[in-house]
């Protein structure tokens, strides 16, 4: 049976190594995922999630057992991301291995309905990973958290700390621009 995440929320906020540990083996796919979709690259989303836990192993005495802990890793883990997309470490990188993720199951019934058909499915593949490259950072994030980590509007908001109608707009703007690239295709 597995603990309550408030209970090992207070077990790391006292220093508990064990109970930090499982909630990081429960939330460390979820964080990498994120990150993959903020930064687009494989390799920086490894560091900046591993990094994400290892500030939240020196800030968990500040851990609310009371609220869920996700959001507050996820504040941490979005701040490391936009930082170093501003930085330029990461601006060669593009959306290809996220873009494979996230429209995996595109291929898969792609092989399923023939070759032809299949071949017709991976350019648009390509074309929508090339498309969500090309999104501002910020319209990226929200499209991530919107439609692949399956967040409402207002736990959009909560996380990223801005009013529901900013993200709504980003949203807008982020599927216009897609809309946009992909034409008729979506």
């Amino acid at each position: 049976m597995q603990r309550p995440e408030s209970v090992l929320m207070a077990g790391a906020r006292d220093g508990d190594g064990e109970a930090f540990g499982e909630l990081v083996r429960r939330h460390m796919r979820r964080a990498y995922f994120a990150a993959l979709g903020l930064t687009g690259s494989h390799e920086d989303a490894l560091d900046l999630s591993q990094e994400a836990f290892t500030r939240a192993l020196r800030a968990s005495r500040s851990l609310d057992p009371g609220r869920p802990f996700y959001p507050w890793l996820y504040g941490i883990l979005r701040r490391l991301c936009l930082n170093h997309l501003r930085d330029g470490r990461a601006r060669s990188a593009k959306l290809e291995v996220a873009g494979g993720w996230l429209v995996d199951d595109a291929r898969e019934r792609a092989a399923a309905a023939g070759p032809e058909r299949g071949a017709e499915r991976e350019e648009l593949r390509r074309r929508l990973a090339t498309a969500i490259g090309e999104l501002s950072p910020v319209q990226r994030e929200a499209l991530v958290l919107r439609e692949f980590e399956g967040l409402r509007y207002a736990e959009i908001a909560v996380l990223l700390e801005i009013p529901e109608g900013t993200v709504m707009s980003r949203l807008y703007a982020a599927r216009k621009a897609l809309a946009a690239a992909l034409g008729d295709e979506l």
